[in-house]
């Protein structure tokens, strides 16, 4: 008969399954006018980000109340498609949605792009939750002149995270790409190096590029604590994570870098050691887990949404993540 891995659940929920960034709060990004007159007007008023913001985070209220996701994806596009439903299936099974499903419709500032094509994205950041939580960058991005915006994007600020200037709402600022050059990575090249040391931490060939940040920190810490338990119950653990190709939404800062939000997948497989069951280790991993049959290995797979600032080449400065969000999306058994 199979065992149970007691002791590696143990300690996988002891060390918390998902990456804790609730109680971290970035800074606000300064508004300033650029350096230099800009020749394109904003596509949006202030009035109008906020009465797009609203129709999304009154749909994801209705959603939240509910606990279902059905409908959502009028609303939600991109990665935060993939999280808020996986969110919303974990509320419906289990009875409470997370209170990182949390977002403000208070806003602390707002980043409205110049560009005359499509697809355009706005950056908005809210203020801390009613209990604190950190403040959220938020990205609502438009695929055509005929459609809605839709909720791309949230990624909860770290503490003490500093991120670039932009220039008033009123001015606008231009939105990036994945190839901008004049920069000390690309974007696509940042982000695909950021994916490199979130997977060998510190043996990355790439850490030196980045500095030190909570996710990193949190993920190696969990990591190493789930490593514990699975050698002790002769088990292995792997992660692996890869940047999503055209998952990436970039604003230019007054700084002359760029702030790029982008999503990151990650696979996550545990396989116990002989004759004993891998088995979900969190309540997250239970509900989508459901009645599955257990095996020796257990596969998890993360979507994570990271936002990092990009600094301009020539500057003595890193990269920096400045936010994040992970959610857990499907567990299977192998």
């Amino acid at each position: 008969m199979r065992k149970h891995i007691g002791k590696i659940g143990a300690c996988i929920l002891a060390a918390g399954l998902c990456i804790s960034l609730a109680a971290c709060e970035g800074q606000v990004p300064v508004v300033s006018a650029p350096s230099t007159s800009a020749s394109a007007s904003p596509d949006l008023t202030q009035d109008q980000e906020k009465r797009i913001r609203l129709r999304i985070l009154d749909a994801l209220e209705k959603a939240n109340e509910a606990k279902n996701p059905k409908g959502i994806s009028e609303y939600v596009g991109g990665p935060q498609l993939q999280i808020r439903t996986s969110e919303l299936n974990i509320a419906k099974a289990s009875g409470d949605l997370d209170n990182k499903t949390t977002i403000p419709k208070q806003i602390t500032q707002t980043v409205i792009p110049t560009d005359s094509g499509w697809p355009r994205s706005i950056f908005t950041i809210t203020t801390t939750t009613a209990d604190q939580q950190s403040k959220r960058l938020l990205v609502m991005s438009q695929d055509s002149a005929g459609s809605n915006y839709k909720l791309w994007g949230v990624a909860r600020l770290f503490q003490g995270a500093q991120l670039p200037k932009f220039a008033v709402p009123t001015i606008g600022s231009q939105m990036g790409d994945a190839d901008d050059t004049g920069l000390v990575l690309t974007p696509s090249n940042a982000v695909s190096r950021y994916a490199d040391v979130l997977q060998n931490g510190t043996s990355s060939k790439y850490a030196s590029d980045f500095t030190s940040d909570y996710f990193q920190q949190d993920l190696s810490k969990l990591q190493q604590t789930v490593q514990e338990g699975m050698e002790a119950n002769n088990g292995t653990q792997k992660q692996t994570f890869s940047a999503v190709p055209g998952a990436i939404k970039i604003m230019r800062s007054s700084d002359g870098g760029d702030l790029v939000v982008a999503q990151i997948d990650s696979i996550w497989t545990r396989t116990a050691g002989q004759g004993r069951e891998s088995l979900p280790a969190s309540d997250d991993e239970k509900a989508l887990f459901g009645k599955t049959t257990a095996t020796s290995t257990i596969r998890v797979t993360y979507v994570n949404v990271i936002a990092m600032y990009v600094p301009p080449a020539g500057a003595d400065a890193k990269i920096s993540a400045v936010g994040a969000e992970r959610q857990a999306i499907k567990v299977e058994a192998l």
